[in-house]
């Protein structure tokens, strides 16, 4: 992302506060109405960022797993990164818990409890591991991207890629249209980007106009404590990638800094991922890892969202005076390991995978509802989180295959098809 895009998000949020702010002294009632016209802006540009997701995720992942080459160069490659997904998913939810017991942000609540038998709206009946590894094999490939489930689109990917591969020759021609694809895909991101200061204006405005920042002070520890977790989250993660990548894990996180803040201020990382996929290309990772593991870190290696869980559940536990001894938050913490890997795909997913894990543990799920009003901006932070902890785990990946290459100079082209295979 360019400069001159960063710092235009960049105004563009702090005008959004500032208007959105305006608007909510001018008349409450007023705001809410204006803040459902402001929405639709970036409910439209969201729009448009789905609606390039599937095909960007298919193209780019298909032609990377055919410059993988053999089947067991694909296995490898998976191995290492479940490795690391699964490490920084156990550091994520550990942290989370080890900081709402440091900080006990629930203790020091003074406003009403919810009644325990409030409804909170959420359905979480789909998020049992039967389920969720049903749910890992698409009924249909066209639902699939119809409905952006990245992780059926990924398994999809997976079987059609290696088909290619074993082609050989065969399979050239495919190959180069759909790297062709992959590359319109990257223009027409391009385009859409454009609308991004304004989304971001009107995403920030809505939020602020329908709400004020009287939410933002009542729950200041809350959010303070979160923040600092994510902070210190964020330390561990580049301590992780520095082991494996030296100094040049500095480099890389500021070259992620215009995904990291368009996710910010879109409260999506979805919306961040064709510009993280052209950073870490950038950077030195090849398309055929790049596209390979970033797809699937959006499935499996949410960090910010893990650390929420875990810090969020205990906060509405404390809030309740529910004491939980220790071995039943790690009891916890182990079944949002597995539940949280059902995320991607969920509608308010955090809130719904917290809501399913309360009930096991007698805490009320109606606790939700305190923190319902301020989940927009955790959201922010959780989703600036995913893509720190998805891009230095992809540049880990790649060194650990000894493929990261130099860097390359901003907008330079360089076709998928032109990429070597590991040896």
């Amino acid at each position: 992302m360019r400069k001159y895009m960063i710092h235009a998000i960049l105004a563009a949020l702090v005008l959004g506060i500032f208007v959105g702010y305006l608007i909510f002294l001018v008349d409450p009632d007023t705001g809410k109405a204006v803040a459902s016209y402001l929405e639709l802006v970036s409910t439209l540009f969201l729009r448009l960022i789905k609606m390039i997701i599937a095909p960007l995720v298919f193209s780019t992942l298909v032609v990377g797993i055919t410059h993988v080459g053999e089947s067991n160069q694909i296995g490898r490659i998976f191995i290492k990164t479940m490795t690391w997904f699964i490490a920084a998913s156990l550091v994520s939810l550990l942290l989370g818990l080890l900081m709402v017991n440091i900080l006990r942000p629930g203790d020091a609540l003074n406003i009403p409890i919810p009644d325990a038998h409030a409804a909170t709206g959420l359905k979480t009946s789909a998020l049992s591991l039967q389920n969720f590894v049903e749910h890992l094999v698409p009924r249909s490939i066209i639902e699939a991207m119809a409905n952006n489930e990245i992780l059926q689109i990924v398994v999809f990917s997976v079987f059609f890629g290696v088909a290619i591969a074993s082609l050989g020759d065969k399979g050239k021609l495919i190959v180069q249209g759909i790297d062709e694809l992959a590359h319109v895909m990257l223009i027409v991101t391009g385009y859409v980007m454009t609308f991004a200061p304004l989304a971001v204006f009107a995403a920030v405005a809505a939020t602020v106009a329908k709400q004020g920042l009287w939410v933002l002070l009542v729950f200041a520890k809350f959010m303070g404590g979160f923040y600092l977790s994510l902070l210190l989250l964020w330390g561990l993660l580049a301590l992780g990638g520095f082991l494996v990548l030296g100094p040049r894990v500095l480099r890389l996180l500021g070259m992620m800094r215009g995904p990291i803040l368009l996710a910010f201020s879109t409260a999506s990382s979805e919306a961040a991922y064709p510009k993280t996929l052209e950073a870490l290309e950038q950077f030195g990772v090849p398309n055929r890892i790049a596209s390979f593991v970033l797809p699937m870190g959006y499935s499996f290696n949410l960090d910010g969202s893990m650390m929420y869980c875990t810090f969020a559940s205990l906060f509405i536990a404390q809030a309740y005076g529910v004491v939980l001894p220790l071995g039943t938050q790690l009891t916890m913490l182990l079944i949002l390991m597995l539940t949280s890997k059902g995320m991607a795909g969920v509608p308010r997913a955090s809130l719904v995978v917290i809501a399913a894990t309360l009930n096991q543990f007698a805490i009320p799920e109606a606790g939700l509802l305190l923190i319902m009003g301020i989940d927009q901006f955790l959201d922010m932070g959780r989703s600036a989180t995913n893509v720190v902890g998805n891009s230095i785990a992809t540049a880990v990946v790649s060194r650990w295959e000894g493929a990261l290459g130099e860097e390359r100079p901003a907008g330079a082209d360089d076709a998928f098809l032109d990429e070597p295979a590991a040896a």
